[in-house]
């Protein structure tokens, strides 16, 4: 167990996974500090966060982000700089610039391959695990080809672009494919096999192929029909553990990473996608579990065989969009959803640090602002300035 007191470099505060993070890490006694490009965001407020600083957007500075960043950590002198979201890409391209700490975070030609699509299904595959059918399209040609010869053998295809985050383009069996503006060798999508099944999501911290933390959830209320789950009920899932140490041991990664997949009738695991970076599965960890031990000296914990959990039956959920779910609450009816809604915790709201309650109004304010300057949608906006795409 660490004792001594750390500090601690969160990016991506927008994040709630960051903001939980940040309360761990002051939990067992470290000091943490936060860098964002957004305005607001929810680690600004924290009475788990030292102090807060305005940094360069990732995506559209990425050069001065990440030497505000390497100054910052100096100057501050950071242990350990954690990125939650994808600012992890820009992060990764630049690590030669951080000296004097160590990042969590491998470099970026690893980031890219498990990000894409495609690319990350090959390699599950070159690695003998079962995955989906799944087709690269680089056209509209191509696109409208694969359309063709899902409808002539009878098959149900899910469509979505190679680089994308909380499922915000995909287009499920019933809805128009029709080929999407912008698709190329540089904006590719993939025509993927449409697995029928139970969807779970495992978020792990792995070392050098061996994983050190693990937990897995269901995704059963999302924003939309398939998009970012809210609601995370922890699951004791042996054969996902498993599936993720395969993949873990065989690609020799090390960082974060988590994965989505499609549990068939039969009981195979499908994986769907891969994000090599924090997800909500930190939304189960208490700090009695020791979650911030693996992420400050996973090298000890994979020496040792011990693997951190939750330990507890914590269940938590993301209030506002799980508010949404309840207009439209789908198998199990509004009693089910009701259920799940009383049995869990907000993630925000916290004893003794309230002010990232509102604080996330005023996320969302400002989310909608973008939006509307962008006329992109309300989750998109919400990443603009940091999403990663496979820019050189």
């Amino acid at each position: 167990m660490i004792t001594e007191p750390r500090n601690i470099l969160i990016t991506g505060g927008r994040a709630p996974v960051a903001l939980e993070l940040a309360r761990l890490f002051k939990a067992a006694g470290h000091r943490v500090y936060a860098a964002e490009s957004a305005v607001y965001h929810l680690c600004r407020v924290s009475s788990a966060v030292t102090a807060s600083f305005r940094v360069p957007s990732p995506r559209h500075q990425p050069q001065a982000y990440v030497q505000r960043l390497a100054a910052l950590a100096a100057e501050l002198g950071i242990d350990l700089l954690v990125p939650t979201c994808e600012e992890i890409f820009y992060i990764a391209a630049g690590l030669d610039q951080f000296t004097g700490c160590r990042v969590l975070a491998p470099e970026r030609r690893v980031l890219a391959g498990l990000h894409h699509k495609g690319e990350f299904i090959a390699m599950a595959r070159s690695f003998g695990l079962a995955v989906p059918d799944t087709e690269l399209l680089s056209s509209a040609s191509e696109w409208q080809r694969a359309v063709e010869r899902a409808a002539a053998d009878g098959r149900q295809q899910v469509y979505k672009p190679a680089y994308s985050r909380f499922a915000s383009q995909v287009i499920l069996p019933g809805m128009a494919a029709t080929p999407p503006a912008g698709i190329s060798a540089a904006s590719p999508w993939v025509s993927q096999e449409y697995i029928r099944g139970t969807a779970l999501c495992t978020y792990s911290v792995v070392y050098e192929g061996t994983v050190v933390a693990h937990a897995a959830y269901g995704s059963r209320y999302r924003t939309g029909r398939s998009g970012a789950s809210v609601y995370f009920a922890p699951l004791e899932h042996p054969e996902a553990l498993e599936w993720v140490r395969r993949f873990s041991g065989a690609s020799g990664f090390s960082g974060q990473i988590s994965f989505d997949f499609i549990e068939a009738d039969n009981g195979t695991l499908y994986p769907i996608e891969c994000n090599p970076r924090a997800t909500s599965g930190i939304h189960l960890f208490s700090p009695e579990d020791g979650l911030t031990d693996a992420l400050l000296s996973p090298g000890r914990l994979a020496q040792s065989g011990e693997l951190v959990r939750p330990r507890s039956s914590r269940t938590a959920m993301l209030t506002l969009p799980m508010l949404g779910c309840g207009l439209k609450p789908g198998q199990g009816g509004r009693r089910d959803w009701g259920q799940a809604w009383l049995g869990a915790a907000d993630v925000i709201w916290r004893k003794g640090d309230l002010l990232p309650v509102l604080e996330q109004l005023l996320v969302v304010y400002a989310a909608i602002r973008t939006a509307r300057k962008h006329r992109i949608s309300l989750t998109e906006a919400l990443t603009e300035d940091i999403e990663w795409n496979g820019e050189a």
